[in-house]
């Protein structure tokens, strides 16, 4: 198998950190975007500036960033019927899921990345999705996602492996595995460079980054660095041994 890794990365904090996670264990990595018409297209921009601070800030990093591609998902929007496709009022819809959901959305993302890594040779694909600090969407499940990677792998005749490092973790430790992988710099670069409020407020820089502070993923994250901080100041105020 090769040491070659396609990390689906949108330019958030979930999937910044796993392009550092990546980075970390592979000799080559690539990237890949999807623009399905989200009210927060403005992390498409982001991707780019974060993708460079990288470069910028980790040299040996640099050198194992591959080729970056955004494919082209507008139809998505069209028939998804749901708030972070549209402007409507964020709140939980009839079956019970907030109606941020996108229905199929990470499954259709897996199955076009590996038909691209098909074609690139690689055959790891990393993704951010998580089942411990989220908003209750079925395709970020574990179970869900081992199905689709035995699916596709019957499907192309491949040996795929998806690897998702966050799945088991909240905010606070994704955080902390953010410091782990890149101490200061790439917190630095999650705060300032990454997109993840569905509002696609960049007007006010809170201390865990950019967005309204209000919606769903702006209280996880904030929540998070809360907890991420506490954790830190509880250890450097812990007696020397």
């Amino acid at each position: 198998m090769s040491n070659k890794a396609l990390v689906l990365f949108s330019g958030g904090q979930d999937s910044t950190v796993c392009l550092a996670w990546a980075l970390s264990k592979f000799d080559h990595v690539e990237t890949i975007g999807f623009d399905y018409g989200q009210r927060h297209r403005v992390e498409l921009d982001c991707r780019l500036k974060v993708l460079e601070a990288i470069r910028t800030t980790f040299p040996a990093w640099a050198a194992k960033i591959g080729e970056d591609r955004v494919i082209d998902l507008g139809w998505m929007g069209q028939i998804s019927d749901c708030a972070l496709t549209e402007n409507r009022k964020i709140e939980l819809s009839e079956s019970g899921l907030p109606n941020t959901f996108v229905p199929g959305r990470n499954l259709v993302f897996f199955l076009i990345a590996s038909a691209v890594a098909y074609r690139r040779e690689l055959n790891t694909l990393v993704g951010g999705m998580c089942q411990t600090d989220f908003s209750g969407y079925p395709d970020c499940r574990e179970d869900t996602l081992k199905a689709l990677q035995v699916a596709t792998n019957l499907g192309m005749a491949s040996q795929f492996r998806f690897e998702l490092p966050l799945m088991w973790i909240n905010k606070a430790e994704t955080f902390d595995m953010a410091a782990q992988l890149g101490g200061n710099p790439l917190l630095d670069i999650i705060r300032h460079h990454t997109h993840t409020c569905y509002m696609g407020d960049r007007s006010t820089l809170h201390p865990w980054g950019y967005g309204c502070g209000e919606c769903p993923a702006c209280e996880l994250r904030a929540n998070g660095w809360n907890q991420y901080i506490s954790k830190v100041n509880q250890s450097l105020d812990e007696p020397s041994p």
